[in-house]
Protein backbone atom coordinates (compact mmCIF):
# COMPACT_ATOMS: atom_id res chain seq x y z
CA UNK A 1 0.00 0.00 0.00
CA UNK A 2 1.69 3.64 -0.87
CA UNK A 3 2.63 5.65 1.99
CA UNK A 4 -0.37 8.67 2.37
CA UNK A 5 1.54 11.86 2.21
CA UNK A 6 0.51 14.68 4.75
CA UNK A 7 0.97 17.96 3.14
CA UNK A 8 2.77 20.85 5.09
CA UNK A 9 0.16 23.95 6.11
CA UNK A 10 0.22 26.40 3.77
CA UNK A 11 -0.83 29.88 5.00
CA UNK A 12 -3.19 30.66 6.87
CA UNK A 13 -6.23 32.99 6.47
CA UNK A 14 -5.30 36.50 6.78
CA UNK A 15 -1.56 35.87 6.04
CA UNK A 16 -1.25 37.20 3.16
CA UNK A 17 -3.24 40.10 3.71
CA UNK A 18 -0.86 40.95 7.19
CA UNK A 19 2.43 40.53 4.53
CA UNK A 20 0.98 42.68 2.07
CA UNK A 21 0.22 45.25 4.77
CA UNK A 22 3.77 44.89 6.23
CA UNK A 23 5.50 44.76 2.30
CA UNK A 24 3.62 48.23 2.48
CA UNK A 25 5.82 48.99 5.66
CA UNK A 26 2.11 49.31 7.74
CA UNK A 27 4.44 48.90 11.24
CA UNK A 28 1.15 47.54 12.82
CA UNK A 29 1.58 44.44 10.86
CA UNK A 30 5.27 44.20 11.34
CA UNK A 31 4.52 43.73 14.98
CA UNK A 32 1.68 41.56 14.90
CA UNK A 33 4.32 39.13 13.16
CA UNK A 34 6.85 39.35 15.43
CA UNK A 35 4.68 38.76 18.48
CA UNK A 36 3.05 36.20 17.05
CA UNK A 37 6.17 34.04 16.75
CA UNK A 38 8.46 35.69 19.06
CA UNK A 39 8.06 32.05 21.31
CA UNK A 40 8.46 30.00 18.77
CA UNK A 41 11.57 31.62 17.11
CA UNK A 42 13.22 31.76 20.06
CA UNK A 43 12.50 28.40 21.38
CA UNK A 44 13.90 26.95 18.18
CA UNK A 45 16.98 29.45 18.25
CA UNK A 46 17.98 28.15 21.79
CA UNK A 47 17.15 24.81 20.74
CA UNK A 48 20.32 25.30 18.54
CA UNK A 49 22.66 27.26 20.44
CA UNK A 50 21.45 26.69 23.72
CA UNK A 51 22.33 30.40 24.55
CA UNK A 52 19.75 33.33 25.92
CA UNK A 53 21.11 36.17 24.65
CA UNK A 54 22.54 34.72 21.31
CA UNK A 55 19.17 33.07 20.55
CA UNK A 56 17.43 36.41 21.02
CA UNK A 57 20.05 38.41 18.58
CA UNK A 58 18.91 35.29 16.20
CA UNK A 59 15.98 35.91 15.91
CA UNK A 60 16.02 39.51 15.61
CA UNK A 61 18.85 38.86 12.63
CA UNK A 62 16.56 36.48 11.58
CA UNK A 63 13.33 38.75 11.60
CA UNK A 64 15.53 41.62 9.71
CA UNK A 65 16.33 38.99 6.75
CA UNK A 66 13.04 38.02 6.81
CA UNK A 67 11.51 41.08 6.43
CA UNK A 68 14.09 42.22 3.99
CA UNK A 69 12.65 39.31 1.88
CA UNK A 70 9.21 39.35 2.27
CA UNK A 71 8.18 39.68 -1.02
CA UNK A 72 8.91 36.63 -1.18
CA UNK A 73 6.76 34.73 0.83
CA UNK A 74 4.72 33.00 -1.20
CA UNK A 75 2.34 31.14 1.33
CA UNK A 76 2.86 28.12 0.15
CA UNK A 77 3.96 27.13 3.67
CA UNK A 78 2.45 28.85 6.89
CA UNK A 79 4.66 32.58 7.67
CA UNK A 80 5.72 30.84 11.23
CA UNK A 81 7.20 27.79 8.91
CA UNK A 82 8.86 30.52 6.18
CA UNK A 83 9.85 32.47 9.38
CA UNK A 84 11.74 29.04 11.41
CA UNK A 85 13.35 27.68 8.21
CA UNK A 86 15.19 31.62 8.46
CA UNK A 87 16.13 30.97 11.90
CA UNK A 88 17.07 27.48 11.58
CA UNK A 89 19.41 28.77 9.22
CA UNK A 90 20.77 31.27 11.16
CA UNK A 91 21.15 29.74 13.89
CA UNK A 92 23.18 26.83 12.56
CA UNK A 93 25.35 29.15 10.87
CA UNK A 94 26.44 30.46 13.86
CA UNK A 95 27.02 27.29 15.66
CA UNK A 96 29.27 26.45 12.28
CA UNK A 97 30.77 29.80 13.13
CA UNK A 98 31.22 29.31 16.73
CA UNK A 99 33.19 25.79 15.91
CA UNK A 100 35.39 27.28 12.96
CA UNK A 101 36.70 29.85 15.40
CA UNK A 102 36.61 28.97 19.09
CA UNK A 103 37.71 25.55 20.72
CA UNK A 104 34.60 24.55 22.54
CA UNK A 105 35.23 22.37 25.86
CA UNK A 106 34.16 18.39 25.43
CA UNK A 107 30.91 19.38 27.52
CA UNK A 108 29.80 22.94 27.42
CA UNK A 109 27.73 24.01 30.49
CA UNK A 110 24.48 25.29 29.18
CA UNK A 111 23.28 28.50 30.63
CA UNK A 112 19.79 27.80 33.11
CA UNK A 113 17.05 29.88 32.45
CA UNK A 114 15.51 31.20 35.11
CA UNK A 115 11.65 30.56 34.62
CA UNK A 116 8.67 32.48 36.01
CA UNK A 117 6.45 30.15 37.50
CA UNK A 118 2.54 30.12 38.65
CA UNK A 119 2.32 31.73 42.57
CA UNK A 120 2.37 29.23 44.80
CA UNK A 121 1.61 29.64 48.54
CA UNK A 122 4.12 26.46 49.14
CA UNK A 123 7.80 27.39 48.62
CA UNK A 124 9.02 23.83 48.50
CA UNK A 125 6.58 23.19 45.63
CA UNK A 126 7.68 25.99 44.13
CA UNK A 127 11.15 25.15 44.55
CA UNK A 128 11.11 21.71 42.98
CA UNK A 129 9.12 22.63 39.81
CA UNK A 130 12.00 24.76 39.08
CA UNK A 131 14.65 22.27 39.67
CA UNK A 132 12.33 20.04 37.26
CA UNK A 133 12.39 22.63 34.45
CA UNK A 134 16.30 22.84 35.50
CA UNK A 135 16.60 19.19 35.13
CA UNK A 136 14.33 19.30 31.64
CA UNK A 137 16.41 21.84 30.39
CA UNK A 138 19.68 20.51 31.26
CA UNK A 139 18.41 17.13 29.84
CA UNK A 140 17.51 18.81 26.30
CA UNK A 141 20.69 21.04 26.15
CA UNK A 142 22.52 17.76 26.26
CA UNK A 143 21.05 16.28 23.07
CA UNK A 144 23.31 16.21 20.29
CA UNK A 145 22.45 19.07 17.76
CA UNK A 146 20.92 16.66 15.22
CA UNK A 147 18.82 15.29 17.77
CA UNK A 148 18.31 18.69 20.23
CA UNK A 149 16.75 20.69 17.13
CA UNK A 150 14.08 17.63 16.39
CA UNK A 151 13.04 17.65 19.42
CA UNK A 152 12.52 21.56 20.57
CA UNK A 153 10.70 21.70 17.20
CA UNK A 154 8.64 18.60 17.69
CA UNK A 155 8.10 17.77 21.40
CA UNK A 156 8.19 21.94 22.91
CA UNK A 157 7.30 23.52 20.26
CA UNK A 158 4.67 20.99 19.36
CA UNK A 159 4.98 21.24 15.70
CA UNK A 160 4.12 18.40 13.38
CA UNK A 161 6.19 15.27 11.86
CA UNK A 162 5.54 17.04 8.55
CA UNK A 163 6.08 20.74 9.44
CA UNK A 164 9.25 19.47 11.83
CA UNK A 165 10.19 17.81 8.50
CA UNK A 166 9.86 20.92 6.42
CA UNK A 167 11.44 22.80 8.83
CA UNK A 168 14.33 20.85 8.50
CA UNK A 169 14.60 19.66 5.08
CA UNK A 170 14.43 15.99 6.05
CA UNK A 171 12.28 13.49 5.38
CA UNK A 172 9.38 12.80 8.02
CA UNK A 173 10.26 9.38 8.73
CA UNK A 174 13.98 10.40 9.94
CA UNK A 175 12.44 12.59 12.12
CA UNK A 176 10.55 9.94 13.65
CA UNK A 177 14.09 8.10 13.95
CA UNK A 178 15.82 11.30 15.52
CA UNK A 179 12.93 12.06 17.73
CA UNK A 180 13.03 8.33 19.44
CA UNK A 181 16.36 8.22 20.25
CA UNK A 182 16.03 12.33 21.35
CA UNK A 183 13.24 11.19 23.72
CA UNK A 184 15.23 8.12 24.89
CA UNK A 185 18.00 10.51 25.65
CA UNK A 186 16.21 12.98 27.60
CA UNK A 187 14.13 9.66 28.96
CA UNK A 188 17.21 8.59 30.45
CA UNK A 189 18.48 11.48 31.93
CA UNK A 190 15.33 12.07 33.80
CA UNK A 191 13.45 8.88 34.78
CA UNK A 192 15.83 8.19 38.07
CA UNK A 193 15.24 11.70 39.16
CA UNK A 194 11.71 12.63 38.44
CA UNK A 195 9.92 10.36 35.98
CA UNK A 196 7.49 12.12 33.32
CA UNK A 197 6.97 15.70 33.39
CA UNK A 198 5.47 18.30 31.58
CA UNK A 199 8.28 20.04 29.14
CA UNK A 200 6.57 23.59 29.45
CA UNK A 201 10.04 25.17 28.93
CA UNK A 202 11.56 27.50 27.09
CA UNK A 203 9.06 30.49 27.29
CA UNK A 204 9.52 34.01 25.22
CA UNK A 205 7.27 36.53 27.25
CA UNK A 206 6.37 39.36 28.73
CA UNK A 207 9.53 42.16 28.96
CA UNK A 208 11.66 39.99 26.96
CA UNK A 209 9.09 40.12 23.71
CA UNK A 210 8.21 43.35 24.41
CA UNK A 211 12.00 44.13 24.31
CA UNK A 212 13.24 42.51 21.16
CA UNK A 213 10.07 43.61 19.24
CA UNK A 214 11.04 47.19 19.97
CA UNK A 215 14.51 46.40 19.09
CA UNK A 216 13.48 44.57 15.59
CA UNK A 217 11.23 47.45 14.84
CA UNK A 218 13.81 50.38 15.57
CA UNK A 219 16.04 48.37 12.79
CA UNK A 220 13.30 48.42 10.47
CA UNK A 221 12.93 52.39 11.08
CA UNK A 222 9.18 51.93 12.24
CA UNK A 223 9.77 52.78 16.06
CA UNK A 224 11.75 55.85 17.42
Amino acid sequence: MPAVLTAVPSAVPGEMQLVRRALARDGDAFRTIIKTHNQRLYRIARGVVRNDSEAEDIVQEAYVKAFAHLDAFRGDSSLATWLSRIVINEALGRLRNRRRTVALPENPQAEIIRFPLNPSDDPERTMAQRQILQLVEQATDSLPDVYRTVFVARVIEGLSIEETADLLGVRPQTVKTRLHRARALVRKALDDQIGPVLLDAFPFAGRRCERLTSAVMRRLGLES
